[in-house]
Parts: structure tokens; C-alpha cells; sequence
């Protein structure tokens, strides 16, 4: 049966490992960290962190949800072009098929899932 799974603050808030840039930046510098969490089942989760760049999406191949701890980024959402800027305490859903841009400003961290 499966466990409950608990990170502390100090864990969310603490240093992630170095993960090398973000593949498909085309602006500044995104160095991504993170922290996978294995759940036991096919979702990724974990806590991230990228440096300011930015990288397009296109046609995303699964959906994520994200909670915003720290940081700002500009997401532009390709169909309709509205371009938004979350910051900490925002949640986002980016679903399958979603096209459009990452652009971060100030170092983002946040807590993810892709399923």
C-alpha cells in the first residue's frame, strides 16, 4: 500500500540539484535545479527551479499543474495571445496541446506534477 510522501520546508525551500539548462531556450540563461519525487506511479512530481530565459512550447505533450513558491515568469498563451505573469501563491494548468511561451524574469521555483 502506498506511503504518504512528506517534504518539509526545509526541502521545498532548500537547494535542488543542478539540472543543466533548459533545453530549447532561445533567451538569456535558464539553469534549471530540481527535485523529483517518486509517488510510485507514471507522474512526475517534484519541486523546480529555473534562472531567468525563456523557451516556446509547442503543442505540449501532457498536462502540468504547478503552485507557484517563488520567483516571476511571463506565460503568452499562443492561441489566444494574452500574455500572463504569475508569481508566488499562483497555480497553473498548462494541458495537453497547450502552445505558447515561458519567458522568466525572476529566479521561478515551484512545485509541480505532469501526468
Amino acid at each position: 500500500m502506498p506511503s504518504l510522501i512528506h517534504l518539509p520546508r526545509h526541502q521545498v525551500l532548500g537547494p535542488l540539484s543542478p539540472a543543466g539548462q533548459r533545453p530549447g531556450a532561445d533567451s538569456g540563461d535558464p539553469q534549471l535545479h530540481s527535485l523529483p519525487v517518486d509517488a510510485g506511479g507514471t507522474a512526475q512530481i517534484g519541486i523546480w527551479e529555473c534562472a531567468p530565459g525563456g523557451w516556446p512550447v509547442v503543442d505540449r505533450p501532457n498536462t502540468e499543474t504547478c503552485y507557484v513558491i517563488s520567483g516571476r515568469a511571463t506565460l503568452t498563451d499562443e492561441e489566444t495571445g494574452k500574455a500572463i505573469e504569475i508569481s508566488a501563491g499562483d497555480f497553473v494548468i498548462l494541458p495537453a496541446g497547450w502552445t505558447g511561451r515561458w519567458d522568466i524574469t525572476e529566479t521561478l521555483r515551484k512545485a509541480y506534477s505532469i501526468f
